[in-house]
């Protein structure tokens, strides 16, 4: 098995694996016989359960050919602020988007959020190529303006071309899109 707790934790599935299935002991062969057969298919078991999935303690230093690197875990999960601000981020960018004219919304919808081509958002609402491209840009300058607007009141220093970009991202993530 490797270690001795490795041994012994099978030893002890294996027994427990044992008085639960000790009704289908049939007698055929000795009880002892049994029983090892038992402990025996847990250990091997045990041991393709590892080799699957290798453990490594997080309290050994990580050796490299050239020195001892200790182990560095980062939590990625966002705090409570970061998941509150991504909540208002993706509320302000909705807001706004709602009070765009429907053609100028779904357009940016479509290619922003979604992720459509020009092409394909043509294709979707029947318009031509440069009539997509006209009303997204008249969505995206009236989505700046309006942002710039939100963003200068709250005395934000943040440019509102990447906080536009990071609520998009953030939209598309909490959304369920893409």
């Amino acid at each position: 098995m490797g270690s001795h707790k490795d041994a012994e934790d099978a030893l002890q599935d294996g027994l427990l694996s044992a008085f639960r299935n000790l009704k289908s002991f049939e007698g055929r062969s000795q009880f002892s016989t049994w029983l090892i057969r038992i402990t025996l298919n847990q250990s091997l078991m045990k041991l393709r359960k590892q080799r699957a999935t290798r453990e490594v303690s997080l309290d050994e230093d990580f050796e490299t050919d050239e020195d001892m690197l200790p182990r560095e875990v980062i939590d990625w999960a966002p705090n409570a602020e970061e998941l509150y601000s991504v909540s208002e981020l993706r509320n302000i960018l909705l807001k706004t988007i709602e009070e765009l004219q429907p053609i100028l919304r779904t357009v940016f919808v479509l290619q922003d959020l979604e992720g459509l081509s020009t092409v394909q958002t043509a294709e979707v609402l029947n318009l031509s190529q440069s009539a997509v491209k006209s009303r997204l840009w008249r969505a995206r300058l009236q989505l700046r303006e309006r942002l710039n607007k939100y963003f200068i009141k709250q005395g934000e220093s943040a440019g509102v071309e990447s906080t536009f970009y990071k609520m998009s991202f953030t939209y598309r993530r909490t959304s369920g899109n893409r």
